[in-house]
């Protein structure tokens, strides 16, 4: 019997330093896949990497085993020794893990509590995975009913109501420092999902300087024609700084794109003027030491974490109706998840049974020569009824019991004394 085991790093578990090294690079995830399911106690594989969170669902035989390979999978890409990193992994299996990416497909874990953004993160993951032949039986019925999960969650409560993204969020925490953002001058630096929910956010505030630096300028200018604003060359990037009045930074980057040394003639230009940095990535994108230079505010994802409490304390009401969606949800899915571990011996025994009907009515054909259609047709409905009949308790026996000790030893029994080949 396969258990499901959920292991990862997050912004609840982890401190920002540790996360950004656990940060995986998302042009290698299919070659993650392939690692993960090579190794001795994983069959089936999912990588839910975030700016928030590296998580791996894995289906295995042993949890012990799985939590081994996965953690020396991470150990084995990132270069940090298990004891750096261990004692911060979330680690649940089977209902629990179950319960764990519902809640993150609802997204109560993620930093803006309801964000609509982790829903196509855990969908984009587990496609990844099906095209790689990562997700398996398991796996695609669990997930599956994840993303069920997330969009009743959206559906059927107020939890995405107001800020729902991490984009929007860090927006808000800009304008509450600056005050109204209208007549600002702004640069967002990247061009993918985040940069371009910053943007239209901006947009949304009445922001109308918007400039977008992105180390591929064609991205650049394509998010700029979209929102109205200008694109910058990286080039420019330094010029660009010392006019505008806010800094919007998330960008794939696995190391920082602007460094303290690059900030320093950047702020003696400004002649005091203050900057404000939101820098949203993980890894970040500023140097942390940049917050060391006079006129600078540098805001990070923790800050974006405080800033987002508020708006949980709001919304509590929400939240106990969003966790009695997942309990009922779970029921749901334990129902679905047994049928399906008793399907290929209930399958099995209802194969044999009706070979032995059909080898029998083949044995008697002789004797049955002298009946009509009418009468066959009555002996072969007999012969069904019988088998149904005699099935029918088994069947619902394995079902009921199927995911438990129980089912397991009725299952072994059932393939021993039928001789069973599944």
């Amino acid at each position: 019997m396969s258990t499901v085991v959920a292991i990862g790093a997050t912004h609840r578990s982890a401190p920002l330093a540790l996360l950004e090294r656990l940060t995986l690079d998302e042009a290698l995830l299919d070659k993650y896949l392939d690692d993960l399911v090579a190794r001795d106690h994983v069959t089936e594989a999912v990588i839910v990497s975030t700016c928030n969170r590296t998580e791996i669902f894995v289906s295995a035989e042993k949890f012990h085993g799985a939590y081994r390979d996965v953690r020396d999978f991470l150990s084995d890409i990132t270069f940090l020794p298990p004891e750096e990193f261990a004692d911060h992994l979330e680690v649940s299996h089977d209902a629990d893990a179950v319960r764990h990416l519902f809640s993150v497909a609802a997204g109560l874990e993620s930093v803006v509590v309801g964000e609509h953004e982790i829903l196509g993160q855990v969908r984009k993951a587990w496609d990844l995975s099906q095209q790689e032949g990562g997700a398996g039986s398991s796996l695609n019925l669990l997930f599956r009913h994840a993303l069920e999960v997330g969009k009743r969650a959206r559906t059927d409560t107020d939890i995405a109501r107001g800020t729902a993204s991490v984009s929007h969020a860090a927006v808000e925490m800009a304008a509450e420092r600056l005050g109204d953002l209208g007549g600002k001058r702004v640069l967002v630096m990247g061009a993918g999902d985040m940069a371009e929910g910053m943007a239209a956010a901006l947009q949304r505030a009445g922001v109308t300087d918007v400039f977008v630096a992105n180390r591929t300028w064609r991205k650049a200018r394509a998010l700029a024609d979209r929102i109205g604003g200008q694109a910058v060359r990286l080039s420019d990037l330094p010029s660009a700084l010392v006019e505008v009045d806010l800094l919007l930074t998330s960008t794939g980057s696995t190391v920082p794109v602007v460094e303290h040394d690059d900030f320093e003639p950047v702020m003696a230009e400004r002649h005091g003027r203050p900057l404000l940095i939101v820098d949203i990535a993980v890894p970040r994108d500023v140097d942390p030491r940049v917050r060391d230079l006079p006129g600078v505010t540098l805001l990070d994802i923790n800050d974006l974490r405080t800033f987002a409490r508020a708006g949980v304390e709001r919304r509590a009401g929400e939240l106990a109706a969003v966790e009695a969606i997942i309990d009922e949800e779970l029921v749901r899915f334990r129902t679905a998840a047994s049928a399906r571990s008793a399907a290929p011996v209930v399958g099995a025994l209802h194969r044999w049974a009706e070979e032995v009907r059909d080898s029998e009515l083949a044995r008697f054909d002789a004797r049955l020569e002298g009946l009509d259609e009418r009468q066959r047709e009555a002996v072969e409905a007999l012969a069904k009824g019988l088998v149904n009949k005699l099935l029918h308790r088994p069947t619902i026996t394995l079902k009921e019991h199927a995911g438990t000790p129980t089912g397991d030893r009725l299952s072994e029994a059932t393939r021993q004394l039928y001789d069973l080949d599944e």
